[in-house]
Formats: structure tokens, sequence, C-alpha cells
């Protein structure tokens, strides 16, 4: 695979948890330890991200 089609991923999944992470934030009911992961996991994505992305 090659760095660009990791990165196009990377990016995909970061977007997808920032809409899982909306969503669940709207629930009335949401559970705040499932929050938590998704925004550790996003951060998680977009550090590895900024850390692939050339200078």
């Amino acid at each position: 695979m090659s760095l660009t089609s990791h990165l196009q991923e990377l990016k995909k999944k970061h977007d997808s948890l920032s809409d899982a992470v909306e969503k669940a934030q709207r629930s009335p009911g949401s559970d705040d330890l499932e929050v938590s992961r998704l925004k550790k996991e996003k951060l998680h994505l977009k550090e590895e991200i900024n850390r692939l992305t050339p200078a």
C-alpha cells in the first residue's frame, strides 16, 4: 500500500470517527466512556496522519 493510499484510509477513518463522536454526543443516552474512547481513537489517527504527512 502506498503512503498516499494509506493516508487516505486514515483520513476516512478519522472522518468516520468524527461523525460517530458527533452522533454519540447528540444522543440523550450516550455513554461517556464510549465517547471518550472514540475521541482518543480519533486523536490517535490524527497524530498518525500528521506524522506521515510530508512537511
